[in-house]
Order: C-alpha cells, then structure tokens, then sequence
C-alpha cells in the first residue's frame, strides 16, 4: 500500500501518572504516533467537551492529519498499542480514559469497502458517529475540511456547518 492520509481523532478525561492532565496527555499521543513513524500533517485546536454516558469529568478533544503507509486494520493495532502503553485498559463504554484514539477518516473512502454488511464491533472507516459527534467532527473539519464523507457524499467542512447550523424551534402546544 501506497501512503495514505488518515485524521485520528483523540480524546482524555483522566490525567496520566507521567503526561498530567487530559490536555497535556493529548499532546504526548501525538508525539507518540510521530515517533511510531506516523507523519504529523495537521493538528487541530484541543476542544473541552462534556461527556457521554456515564463519566462525570469532560474531554479534551482534538484531531490529526497524519500520513501512514499502514492499512486501516494495521494503524488501528498501532493505536492500540499506544493507548496501552498509556494505561488505557478495556473498561466500561463511555467511562473515564487516559486516553483514546480512533481513526475517523481515511483518504482512501471507506473500510471495509463499500457495500458494507454488517461490521458491529469491527473497524468502520469513516467513524460510524463522525457525523453526530461535535467533539469528533470539529477537529476533524477543522485538519481535513475537504475529505469528502464516502456515506454521506459532504465534506467534513460541509457536514460540520450543518451541525452547527441553527435549528427552528416547533412552538406548537403541547399535548397535554
């Protein structure tokens, strides 16, 4: 395989014992993807953004353009490997992490090739939630604005606007 541009997402609500806080945490990912060979094209601002689920503590959120020779299934063990060597252990969904990386997008389209049939608990690339999370999809605009979305057939930039693009309010009355 030929190199290929891939935006990771990242994300922390626990400080690490060694990298601090959440924030701080995010950076030392980074710096650790680039010293397992990945090249750092982008980075995007780190984001503050309550949590899902269970976890009271918020997330520091951010995203990367990197550039890998790695297949998507490769990449993903490599960052696993990373989240590992930061503590991060298998736990609850939605909990509290040291850290978490995941792959959002891919400049090859989509993995597993589209048609997809049923893949529940295996890599989906693009991000199966890209779309409805803020927390991933701002970053990712903000490194990748012109990735075009296999699914969806939008930009990251196109599909962020439409996020944030105000909503009417139904003002009819209520049943009672």
């Amino acid at each position: 395989m030929g190199s290929a541009s891939y935006v990771i997402g990242l994300g922390s609500n626990r400080p690490h014992g060694t990298h601090g806080r959440p924030r701080a945490v995010l950076a030392a990912a980074i710096e650790a993807m680039a010293a397992e060979g990945l090249t750092i094209r982008a980075q995007s601002a780190t984001l503050r953004t309550p949590a899902l689920g269970p976890s009271i503590r918020d997330f520091a959120n951010a995203a990367v353009l990197v550039e890998s020779r790695l297949a998507p299934p490769d990449l993903l063990a490599l960052l696993k490997r990373i989240e590992r060597s930061f503590g991060r252990r298998r736990g609850r969904r939605w909990g509290a992490r040291v850290i978490d990386l995941d792959i959002l997008a891919w400049s090859e389209g989509a993995w597993p090739p589209l048609p997809r049939r049923s893949f529940s608990g295996r890599l989906a690339v693009p991000h199966i939630a890209l779309p409805a999370r803020d927390f991933a999809l701002a970053p990712a605009a903000a490194v990748a604005p012109g990735w075009r979305h296999p699914i969806a057939g939008r930009t990251l930039r196109q599909l962020d606007a439409r996020r944030r693009k105000p909503r009417p309010v139904d003002r009819r009355p209520r049943d009672q």
